[in-house]
C-alpha cells in the first residue's frame, strides 16, 4: 500500500513540475553547442555558398525543411511542404528559386501573426572561392532554427505562444532584397494581421570598431520608428533578462551605411509593420571566403538568440496587440 501512496503522491508532482516551466527554462535550450553543431553545415563547401538559385542553394533549403519536418514545425498555409516558389528576374535572367516558410499556430489569437526572417542566401562562388557566409546570414538561419524549437518545445508541453510565429527564411536577399519582397508582394498569412517582423541578419560575430570591448551588445535598428510599443517592450524584456547593451547607433536616420533599408525588415517597414534589425555590425570577413564558422562567437550567437527568443514571446503572448505610434 505504501507504494501505490508513493506514486499518488509523484505524479501530480510531475505534472505540477511541467505546468509551472518557466520562459528562460526554454530559452536555456537555445545553447552555443547546438548552434554551432548547426552553423559548421549550414556554412560547410557542400552548400556552395547558397546563391540564390543554384544547387548549393536547393541544398540549403533541404536542410531548412527536413529541419522543420524533423521537429514537427508544420509548413505555413499556402506553402508546398515549406516552400514558396517564385520566378525572379536577376539581371535579366529568370532565376527559380524559393523562400521558406513554416509555422506554429497561436493557441489564442491564431489569426494574429509574428514573423521571425532571416535570409538563406549568401553570394556563392567568386574567383573560384566558395563564399559560406557563416555570419552572413548563417548565424541569423540558425539562430531562427534554435529558436522555432524552443517555441515548439513550449507546445510540446502545453505552453505554446498565444499568438501565431511564422518562421521566414529568404531567398535572394543578397540580389536585392527579394525574397522579403515577394512575400510582402504575395504575403501567405494578411499583413494587415502581421504584428511585427523580427529580423536575423549577422548576429554571430564582434564588431571590429566598437571602442567598448564589451561583446555582450547588438545593434537594434526600427525598433522605434514605427511602434513605441514595440520599442518599450523590446527595452524591458532586455533588462529582465538578458542586460545586454542595445545599441542604436545604426538606428539615426542620417546613418550614412543606411542598414535600416539593406536588410529583409525593410519590405515589412514598408507595409508599416513595425520591426527590429539584429545585427552584429560589419568586419573585414563580410561578403569574403574568410566568413567562416570557427570565426563566431558562439556564446554570444547563442545568448542574442535568446534575447530574440525573449522578446519573441513576449509580443507573442501579451494580451493586446502593439500599437502603431
Amino acid at each position: 500500500m505504501r507504494n501505490i501512496y508513493t506514486l499518488i503522491l509523484i505524479f501530480p508532482l510531475i505534472g505540477i513540475s511541467q505546468m509551472t516551466k518557466s520562459v528562460t527554462d526554454y530559452a536555456s535550450s537555445i545553447t552555443s553547442q547546438e548552434l554551432q553543431e548547426l552553423l559548421y553545415v549550414y556554412a560547410s563547401d557542400y552548400f556552395e555558398g547558397r546563391e540564390t538559385g543554384t544547387p548549393g542553394q536547393k541544398k540549403a533549403i533541404d536542410f531548412l525543411t527536413h529541419f522543420y519536418s524533423t521537429h514537427s514545425i508544420q509548413p505555413a498555409k499556402g506553402s508546398i511542404n515549406y516552400l514558396q516558389p517564385m520566378a525572379l528576374n536577376i539581371k535579366g535572367n529568370i532565376v527559380e528559386t524559393e523562400n521558406v516558410v513554416a509555422i506554429i499556430k497561436g493557441s489564442e489569437f491564431p489569426d494574429e501573426y509574428i514573423v521571425i526572417s532571416s535570409h538563406l542566401d549568401h553570394v556563392g562562388i567568386q574567383g573560384g572561392e566558395i563564399h559560406n557566409g557563416a555570419d552572413d546570414d548563417g548565424s541569423g538561419t540558425v539562430a531562427l532554427l534554435e529558436i522555432a524549437e524552443a517555441f515548439q518545445t513550449a507546445v510540446a508541453e502545453g505552453q505554446g505562444p498565444k499568438r501565431s510565429i511564422v518562421f521566414l527564411h529568404v531567398t535572394g536577399e543578397e540580389k536585392g532584397l527579394l525574397g522579403s519582397k515577394y512575400y510582402t508582394d504575395n504575403p501567405l498569412y494578411p499583413l494587415s494581421q502581421t504584428m511585427v517582423n523580427l529580423n536575423i541578419d549577422m548576429v554571430g560575430r564582434l564588431d571590429p570598431k566598437r571602442e567598448d570591448k564589451d561583446p555582450r551588445y547588438v545593434y537594434l535598428i526600427g525598433s522605434d520608428k514605427l511602434s513605441l510599443d514595440l520599442h518599450e517592450i523590446s527595452e524591458t524584456v532586455n533588462q529582465k533578462y538578458m542586460q545586454y547593451k542595445l545599441d542604436y547607433t545604426y538606428n539615426d536616420d542620417q546613418d550614412p551605411n543606411r542598414f535600416y533599408y539593406r536588410s529583409d525588415h525593410y519590405n515589412f517597414a514598408k507595409n508599416n509593420i513595425p520591426v527590429i534589425f539584429y545585427f552584429n555590425g560589419t568586419h573585414d570577413d563580410y561578403h569574403r571566403p574568410s566568413d567562416t564558422p570557427e570565426k563566431i562567437n558562439y556564446p554570444i550567437l547563442a545568448e542574442r538568440t535568446q534575447l530574440i527568443f525573449y522578446t519573441a514571446w513576449e509580443l507573442a503572448n501579451r494580451n493586446k496587440k502593439i500599437t502603431l505610434k
